[in-house]
């Protein structure tokens, strides 16, 4: 499928884009020498990237949901609510952290989950953060970003065609999916 081209309002990222954007975060990273003991990905947003590198560099990953974009599909920021505990599969969050997220867009996220961290995890010695997408808009500057955006586009994610879909629409998604494999 052929993506509408990207322009300064708006940044369109196919599935091939969106997982080497990652594994190129992951290369500055370990590029820059510094050791980290854990993952804490930010979810959802930062689920994938996450994941990718818990893999990569062969540590745990520890998850905290937080969430400000909910309505009108995933497009309009609300209060920005923080989970009470992060999930792990054992131990506890300590150490050096690599605090990973998919974008820092007003960095109202990122800030308050560092403060978080510093209140409520006193085993963490050190935090980091990465994300793919730093906007010039954000109140603050991660430590590790892939692109900047000077223009602070919305940025089209290819998970987004999920967001307004639902179950009871999955038969006519498939079937659609399967007419577009018989076209190519």
């Amino acid at each position: 499928m052929s993506l509408p081209a990207s322009s300064d309002k708006d940044l369109w990222v196919s599935w091939d884009d969106y997982n080497r954007a990652i594994e190129r975060l992951a290369l500055m990273v370990h590029e820059s020498g510094w050791k980290f003991d854990q993952v804490l990905c930010l979810a959802r947003g930062g689920l994938r990237p996450g994941d990718i590198f818990s893999r990569i560099f062969d540590v745990p990953l520890a998850i905290l949901s937080t969430s400000s974009y909910r309505e009108e599909t995933g497009t309009k920021r609300g209060e920005l609510d923080i989970g009470k505990f992060i999930t792990m599969t054992r131990g506890t969050l300590g150490g050096k952290v690599l605090l990973l997220d998919d974008l820092v867009d007003s960095g109202v996220t990122l800030e308050k989950v560092q403060h978080h961290l510093k209140t409520n995890f006193p085993a963490v010695t050190e935090v980091k953060s990465a994300v793919i997408w730093c906007k010039a808009c954000s109140s603050i500057r991660p430590d590790f970003y892939l692109d900047y955006l000077e223009s602070n586009p919305w940025i089209h994610q290819p998970f987004e065609e999920y967001d307004g879909l639902r179950a009871h629409q999955l038969h006519a998604w498939l079937k659609k999916g399967e007419h577009k494999d018989e076209v190519k």
